[in-house]
């Protein structure tokens, strides 16, 4: 008759090696404080042994997991990218470890119920704590905290790190008027998602503060992404009189508009001007005037009020707004100034 072999426990590992069950957690949970050589003889024993650590036992253990989720729409994404900047440095100053949960594609469209499942998942069996990228759900029936950054809905029932995307966006908009441009078309972001709307209603009120009549045939369709930019900037600039700015709702649809305009010859700044929104790495080498909404730090936030949640500690505010800075680069011209340089 054969048995089946008992898996390798951390109190086995510890045996082999001769060590202590704790200096064993302190190796598998990455600090730094084990020597060298006690550590890599730790991982040798480890390996032979053939010994995982299982998360979700570990929870049934312990009330505490010293695990952060994240939910996340795509990891490859610039905006994702940039928060997780922030949210890698929180994690790493503090004793807690991130798993990571996304559905591989920004253009995947969640919906509420997904979220809600995936939340349960995390807090009820493995994490302390979870953390949500761009939130369309309004609600979470779980024990355990939740902080949203940049959620998509108006004034979720729980805690979130957003920016000032309306004033941003006023910003911008006056900036370019400030330049003499009057005919600015807007690409816009996903109609259903609360800071797209912001934006759209910044570039609105800028223009109707500055006297200027709203013309619907400016404001184009987008979805945050490139590829819809593109097909939008081509829109803009096919039109009898093509506008003389583009305020593009994210830097990522504003490279679309670089792709556009390098295609039909159109220099930017000098036949036409560009801005954007979020201020993402690729920003500052295409030399795009942007809005910046401190992404990186909008996630190092939101783990640091997660943290405290955790703790049982009183959060100083429920809901953070980031402030916008106006970047100026190189994207934009004064109409006059490409006025002249055409005589």
């Amino acid at each position: 008759m054969q048995y089946k072999k008992r898996a390798a426990t951390i109190q086995d590992v510890a045996r082999r090696a001769g060590v202590s069950v704790s200096t064993v957690s302190r190796v598998l949970n990455g600090k730094v404080d084990v020597a060298n050589d006690t550590r890599d003889h730790i991982l040798a024993v480890i390996k032979k042994l053939g010994y995982t650590s299982n998360l979700a036992a570990r929870s049934m253990r312990s009330h505490r997991k010293n695990l952060i989720g994240l939910v996340v729409p795509d990891i490859g994404f610039p905006y994702s990218i940039e928060i997780m900047k922030g949210i890698n440095h929180a994690i790493a100053e503090s004793q807690f470890d991130l798993l990571v949960y996304t559905t591989g594609d920004v253009r995947k469209h969640g919906t509420a119920l997904h979220e809600q499942h995936y939340v349960s998942l995390l807090n009820n069996s493995v994490t302390d704590g979870v953390i949500i990228v761009a939130s369309v759900a309004s609600d979470f029936i779980t024990d355990a905290p939740i902080v949203s950054v940049d959620p998509h809905i108006t004034n979720p029932n729980y805690p979130y790190v957003q920016g000032t995307n309306y004033h941003g966006a006023l910003e911008l908009m006056e900036y370019l008027l400030s330049m003499g441009h009057r005919r600015i078309g807007f690409i816009s972001g996903r109609p259903e998602i609360a800071s797209a709307q912001r934006r759209l209603k910044g570039y609105q009120d800028a223009l109707a503060n500055a006297g200027i009549e709203i013309d619907n045939d400016l404001i184009v369709p987008g979805d945050f992404i490139q590829p819809t930019a593109y097909l939008s900037t081509r829109q803009l600039l096919s039109m009898k009189n093509p506008p003389t700015a583009i305020f593009a709702a994210n830097d990522q649809s504003a490279m679309g508009v670089y792709q556009a305009a390098n295609e039909l010859g159109v220099r930017i700044p000098d036949d036409l001007s560009v801005v954007g929104f979020d201020n993402i790495a690729e920003a500052k080498y295409m030399g795009l005037t942007t809005i910046d909404q401190f992404l990186d730090e909008m996630g190092y936030v939101a783990v640091q009020m997660l943290i405290r949640l955790i703790n049982h500690e009183p959060l100083e505010e429920e809901v953070h707004k980031m402030q916008t800075k106006l970047i100026v680069r190189t994207s934009c011209q004064k109409v006059e100034t490409k006025i002249a340089a055409f005589q």
